[in-house]
């Protein structure tokens, strides 16, 4: 796994206390608010990308006690979280066609 890599997974907890190590797909802003999408991550190759589970956090910055800036993901209720697929996917889809365009 390369440096670039490293920063962009993160370790957490599931539901359960079992180790979850999330990738950073995509931050993106809604009614003011930044958000991160993120996916889980594993050093296999997943047989089926499109089963993973993704989850929708807050982005929330602190300043740690050197002054540096920390971002902390907050989980979203599930209502949120629902309003937030569609502009997921059509964010997603519009920056694919940008990408497929350059």
């Amino acid at each position: 796994m390369s440096e670039d890599e490293r920063l962009d997974i993160i370790e957490g907890t599931d539901e359960d206390g079992n180790r979850l190590l999330l990738k950073v797909e995509k931050y993106f802003f809604y009614n003011g608010e930044e958000y991160v999408l993120l996916q889980e991550y594993s050093e296999e190759e997943a047989a089926d990308p499109q089963k993973q589970t993704v989850y929708v956090m807050r982005v929330s910055v602190s300043i740690d006690e050197d002054g540096e800036e920390i971002e902390d993901f907050e989980p979203v209720d599930e209502e949120l979280a629902q309003k937030l697929i569609p502009v997921i996917h059509a964010r997603w889809n519009q920056d694919e066609l940008k990408d497929e365009n350059d």
